[in-house]
């Protein structure tokens, strides 16, 4: 079975061990994925069957293996958690497993970071060159390159979210240069692989995160020299599904100006937590109209769905401008005033 393991896919062993969690632990787990991997793995698990008792044995013990071994890289490095393991599995089993957990670590530049405040990581790299701030907040976690881009004065702030949106792979020997520009400030890197960070949906991840002046001022000053390059951060900074976001009160705004019959079409393929919330700030009569007209519609072109999507979001987005309604986690709640 230890060889029959490594061609399990990761997907089908993600679904075993979360059978195997139990449904209370399972979904607790599930509320930390991305909704695309959250519906990726529930079709794995619905997809289950014929698990034999050797093969969830194995993939729990691998998981438990990989689990340890995280734990003594951070513990010791690299020959620590190589002689422990070597203690306790075949030398073979557990070269496997720390190659495994070594690759986890490769994928993840700038990881030390992420246990750094943002007020210092700030001082370390506010004098530096835009291309190199751009480089290391690709590579950190959205929340955290936001609160430092804030930190950044307004003309560094655009010329760092342009770099970074026209970012797409980058050489490890480029990382290792910065490494060594900031040397003594910053811990080391090692990359076998030539990594992916940056791009428009990392402008856009980072920016919908920044308070609402610096997302502004940053979008207004980029829009004089790239036009283009603004809608497409723009297009991609709030979703349809992100009305999720939006108050109650803030819905009902929305739902004034839009019309049903492009609302019904809007929800095709919405999910049914905001199709509740939607549903939710209506009247029970509006409500059954629209579900009546999605009942009837029959099949409808992707490309119409996502057509109306479009004009909803534009309709909310033109309102937050106006200060009309806000968006949970986008510095609305700090303009309030009481």
């Amino acid at each position: 079975m230890a060889e029959e393991i490594q061609t399990i896919s990761g997907l089908r062993k993600a679904a075993i061990i979360l059978i195997s969690m139990g449904q209370e632990f399972a979904s607790e787990v599930l509320g930390h994925l991305e909704n695309e991997h959250i519906e990726e793995v529930s079709r794995e698990i619905a997809e289950l069957e014929n698990i034999g008792s050797a093969e969830q044995d194995a993939i729990l013990s691998e998981f438990y293996n990989l689990a340890i071994a995280q734990r003594y890289l951070e513990q010791g490095g690299l020959n620590y958690a190589q002689a422990l393991l070597e203690k306790s599995l075949p030398p073979e089993q557990a070269t496997g497993i720390l190659k495994q957990v070594t690759q986890t670590i490769q994928q993840t530049p700038f990881k030390f970071l992420q246990k750094a405040e943002a007020e210092n990581v700030l001082t370390f790299i506010q004098e530096e060159h835009p291309q190199t701030i751009a480089l290391i907040l690709a590579y950190m976690a959205e929340q955290r390159a936001a609160e430092i881009l804030t930190g950044l004065p307004q003309q560094k702030q655009v010329e760092v979210v342009k770099r970074i949106a026209s970012m797409d792979q980058t050489n490890p020997e480029v990382i290792k240069e910065v490494e060594i520009g900031l040397e003594g400030r910053l811990s080391d890197i090692v990359s076998q692989t030539f990594d992916k960070a940056g791009g428009i949906q990392a402008a856009a991840g980072i920016l919908n995160l920044a308070d609402r002046s610096t997302e502004k001022g940053i979008l207004e000053s980029l829009e004089t020299d790239d036009p283009d390059l603004v809608e497409q951060i723009r297009r991609l900074m709030f979703v349809f599904e992100d009305i999720m976001l939006v108050s109650d009160k803030g819905i009902q705004s929305v739902l004034k100006e839009i019309d049903n019959d492009e609302l019904a079409l809007a929800l095709k393929t919405a999910s049914d937590e905001l199709k509740q919330k939607i549903f939710g700030n209506m009247s029970e009569r509006a409500a059954q109209l629209i579900k009546e007209d999605m009942e009837y519609m029959g099949p409808v072109r992707l490309s119409d769905v996502e057509a109306a999507q479009q004009k909803i979001v534009d309709v909310v987005r033109r309102l937050e401008d106006a200060g009309e309604i806000f968006i949970s986690g986008r510095g609305g709640e700090s303009e309030l005033v009481v």
